[in-house]
């Protein structure tokens, strides 16, 4: 089962190192943990109508790479990323030049609003599509994400999706230290969400187990906290916070490739 989506992951994680490589940047370990999660979305639950929002914009290269791997931008634009004049920026760009990315984001906080406005334009038209939006687990640290939840249950926009790439880790330290979230499955059902658990949001198998049991047929938002390891696919970057920011050497690129083939 799913054999088809590792082997568009293989093709994406050498790609997504690549990048990350000739721009000399970070935010490799962010991308990391929810590429599985992307490609999942894109190759598997997406419905032509369907919209989608990387809330935390800092994880780009990884929404950049499957976009170009399922046709949706040109592959030669994978070359300009991170360069002067780019319309691939470090963060998801802000000039609609890329009709598949709606709105820009990097400043955590702002997915969960922004679509939440999507699924609430939803009744005044005549168009019927889910918005799928992913936050980091720092992004729920923001008061803005909760009034968005808050405002997402009351209006029972039920084509909403939250999916909280959890992987533990935020740019300084971890999520415990930081903010508790815990118990994070009871505070989004106390807001109303009807709360889904991947317990590895690295897995497509427990990513499908989970999709699958989406109920679209009740009046609630609904939010999947996805279990992910930051860094994940790379030994030396997982479950380590410094790979929030820190680029490759050259023999760290050599061995993350070897790793991925």
């Amino acid at each position: 089962m799913n054999d088809n989506l590792k082997e568009i992951r293989k093709s994406c994680i050498l790609t997504l190192l690549s990048l990350y490589k000739k721009a000399n940047a970070g935010h490799i370990g962010s991308s990391l943990s929810c590429l599985d999660i992307l490609i999942f979305l894109y190759f598997k639950q997406l419905n032509a109508a369907d919209k989608f929002v990387l809330s935390k914009g800092h994880a780009a290269a990884a929404l950049y790479t499957v976009l170009a791997k399922a046709g949706r931008i040109n592959k030669k634009l994978l070359d300009s990323f991170y360069m002067d004049g780019t319309f691939l920026a470090a963060h998801t760009p802000c000039n609609r030049q890329i009709k598949e990315i709606i709105f820009g984001t990097g400043s955590l906080g702002h997915g969960l609003s922004l679509s939440s406005g999507l699924a609430f334009a939803t009744k005044f038209t005549n168009k019927k599509y889910n918005i799928y939006t992913i936050l980091s687990d720092g992004d729920c640290d923001e008061g803005s994400t909760w009034e968005a939840a808050l405002f997402a249950s009351q209006h029972k926009l039920s084509n909403l999706i939250a999916i909280i790439d959890n992987n533990g880790l935020q740019g300084f330290g971890r999520t415990t230290d930081v903010f508790d979230l815990e118990p994070l499955v009871d505070k989004w059902e106390s807001f109303n969400f009807d709360v889904y658990v991947a317990t590895n949001g690295n897995d497509f198998n427990s990513l499908e187990d989970t999709f699958n049991q989406l109920d679209f047929n009740n009046n609630k938002p609904k939010c999947i906290i996805a279990n992910t390891t930051k860094g994940n696919g790379v030994s030396y970057m997982e479950n380590k916070m410094e790979w929030h920011y820190l680029p490759m050497s050259d023999e760290q690129f050599q061995q993350a490739i070897k790793e991925n083939q």
